[in-house]
């Protein structure tokens, strides 16, 4: 199991996946949330978010920063060599 959150002040606990492939799609789907309110200019504004994917104990896996760029659509944080590296299905 992971965990993903938001490490912002304060931290808080998103969600869980069962799968790293699934997580790394659920932090896809929190920056595109994050740059849709960004364009829509929803809630406080921020310049800067930062995710983590923990495994079952807690351990942080993975950390991305993520800066909304309105000046264009959203491009998916999850690049294609994450997907290949071992973790997705064949």
């Amino acid at each position: 199991m992971f965990e993903i959150w938001e490490t912002g002040e304060p931290p808080r606990r998103i969600t869980e996946a069962g799968s790293l492939e699934i997580a790394l799609e659920k932090v896809d789907t929190m920056c595109r949330l994050r740059h849709d309110q960004a364009v829509a200019h929803v809630g406080r504004p921020h310049d800067h978010y930062r995710f983590e994917i923990r495994d079952a104990v807690g351990r942080a896996l993975a950390r991305l920063t993520y800066v909304p760029d309105t000046t264009r659509e959203y491009q998916s944080v999850v690049v294609e060599e994450l997907r290949r590296d071992g973790h997705s299905p064949s």
